[in-house]
């Protein structure tokens, strides 16, 4: 039994940013089980939920020294999902390009309708890992379109507090899809169009 298996989550992030092999070892041992079943979930495919795990892996080696993580749970659990998301957006553009040279007269697909929920159900996972009033605060915003004040009021906090809890979870947010180089431009609209 490895001494890594001791080592919490945080610690071994540590080691892993310091480019310790063994310690990535033992996150990939911890979470690829958990990994393959979100991938699976979103994708229904086990080929492709594999491929793309293994991806989410691969990438987290490779930029072990540059991003970001809190929580390596909730990070590889976000990874997996903006997988899935690309994996769909590249199937969308080899559809878009089928289209373009051939005649498929009796399909039609609402493309955009499709890539706003997936995005907003990736978005949906990274909100669920948020801290609990910063998680109420925007899904009293965002679901129940509640103004600052009522929010203030349904969870005793001041309306300071109110604005500085949305301010986080957005800021959150554009921090976890901009890790995966995803268009500020694109996330403050998608936001934005939830917010209202």
């Amino acid at each position: 039994m490895s001494k890594y298996s001791s080592y919490t989550d945080q610690e071994l992030t540590g080691l892993l940013q310091a480019d310790d092999h063994d310690a990535f070892t033992e996150i990939y041992q911890r979470y690829w089980k958990k990994m393959l079943a979100i991938a699976w979930n979103h994708s229904k495919d086990t080929a492709i939920a594999k491929d793309l795990v293994h991806e989410v892996f691969l990438s987290l080696w490779e930029r072990r020294s540059t991003v970001e993580i809190q929580s390596i749970a909730a990070f590889l659990a976000t990874a997996v999902k903006f997988s899935v998301f690309k994996h769909y957006q590249r199937e969308k553009h080899r559809a878009d390009l089928a289209k373009e040279n051939y005649e498929f007269a009796d399909v039609t697909h609402d493309e955009h309708k499709l890539d706003a929920l997936f995005l907003q159900e990736y978005i949906n996972g990274i909100v669920e890992e948020m801290p609990e009033k910063c998680r109420l605060v925007f899904r009293y915003s965002r679901d129940l379109g509640l103004k600052n004040n009522e929010i203030a009021e349904k969870i005793e906090i001041s309306e300071k507090g109110v604005e500085a809890n949305l301010t986080r979870a957005l800021k959150i947010i554009r921090g976890e899809l901009k890790n995966y180089g995803w268009s500020i431009v694109v996330v403050l609209h998608t936001i934005i169009s939830f917010l209202k």
